[in-house]
């Protein structure tokens, strides 16, 4: 049996794009192989959840004219049932983030008294919208466990950013799936040479 992974009260998971559209066969731009690893994505948000761990999550939430649909077809449009998250990724205590204006320092204490806070994006990248750096570091974590598609985009945003920012980062590898494999597999040598470290679900659990 593989040790068992310890974290910190200064631990949050960061869930990445678990949305309908790519997580689901019938979605819009779904990520192939996905709904294999959806389980262990659904056990490490009720982990954390269960143990009152913070839980960040990105979610794409697009606009017509979004620079995205220059290159993959519409997807996870702001409203629709493909934006929506999968069953077992949303708590009922929640805050949502919408991409605007940064939230000043009220709105920002008032999104953290909740335990989920989702943060919307139209880009790959979260850190584009401009309240998420200010927010991260409002939450006191040092410690990011992520996981979530897709590997080669929004998972390589997300991983590479926190790092940037100096957050120590583990990415669970068989909670996260790529778009494209030799893309997926330069995301994975590029966010590992950047620091992150990587482990299994299991391990977390």
């Amino acid at each position: 049996m593989s040790p068992r992974q310890r974290f910190p009260r200064t631990t949050a998971f960061f869930d990445v794009d678990t949305q309908r559209d790519f997580m689901v066969p019938s979605g819009a731009l779904y990520v192939r192989g996905a709904r294999a690893v959806s389980g262990n994505i659904r056990r490490l948000v009720a982990y954390a959840a269960e143990r009152r761990l913070r839980i960040f999550a990105s979610t794409d939430a697009h606009v017509p004219g979004d620079p995205e649909m220059q290159r993959f077809p519409p997807h996870c449009m702001l409203g629709t049932a493909g934006q929506r998250k999968i069953a077992g990724t949303v708590l009922r205590d929640r805050a949502i983030v919408p991409f605007g204006p940064a939230l000043d320092a009220r709105g920002i204490a008032e999104a953290l008294q909740h335990q989920q806070v989702i943060i919307e994006k139209q880009s790959y990248d979260v850190f584009d919208n401009p309240s998420t750096a200010a927010l991260l570091r409002a939450s006191g974590a040092k410690h990011f466990v992520v996981f979530g598609v897709a590997t080669d985009f929004c998972v390589r945003a997300a991983v590479l950013g926190l790092l940037k920012e100096g957050y120590k980062v583990t990415v669970v590898c068989d909670a996260i799936r790529g778009i494209v494999p030799e893309d997926t597999a330069r995301a994975l040598d590029e966010m590992r040479g950047a620091g992150a470290r990587f482990t299994t679900t299991d391990r977390v659990l």
